[in-house]
């Protein structure tokens, strides 16, 4: 049996993250000592593995508990256990095309600081700036006049 500080080591979670944990619900197996101290065996430790790779995948809390809630019910639970991880997967496809369009930008953007800096190309990077060349994007850029038109 282990305590929470070995547990946290073996996983590499912290220890408050061990303790959160426990305290969703999501690490069945807990046992406790006379003392009321959390002790950990191979299958807690087990789902602590399993719980920190779900977080880092991005899924809540809620599902993870979810998900734990499922696996405990037993085999029966397959095909739930499978749609909540399709859906997941689906949530983290999106997200990751919503990064790719982030990259994107900021590879423009950056492109176009580097022509900036080697004098290819004015300054537009600037919010300060527009104003004096708001006549080569006007669809792009705010002005209160044209709010009056």
């Amino acid at each position: 049996m282990r305590t929470v500080k070995e547990a946290a080591q073996i996983t590499g979670l912290t220890e408050h993250a061990v303790r959160f944990y426990t305290d969703k619900g999501l690490v069945p197996s807990l046992q406790r000592n006379q003392n009321n101290i959390r002790m950990f065996d191979d299958e807690s430790i087990n789902w602590l593995h399993g719980i920190k790779c779900l977080k880092q995948s991005g899924m809540p809390i809620e599902v993870i508990k979810m998900y734990v809630d499922l696996c405990l019910e037993g085999e029966t639970t397959l095909p739930q256990r499978y749609a909540l991880m399709m859906e997941h997967k689906e949530e983290a496809i999106a997200k990751l095309e919503e990064a790719n369009q982030h990259v994107a930008h900021l590879e423009q953007k950056t492109a176009l600081y580097q022509a900036i800096l080697e004098h290819r190309s004015p300054d537009t990077m600037n919010p300060g700036n527009w104003d004096k060349i708001k006549h080569m994007h006007s669809d792009v850029f705010y002005s209160s006049a044209s709010l009056k038109a």
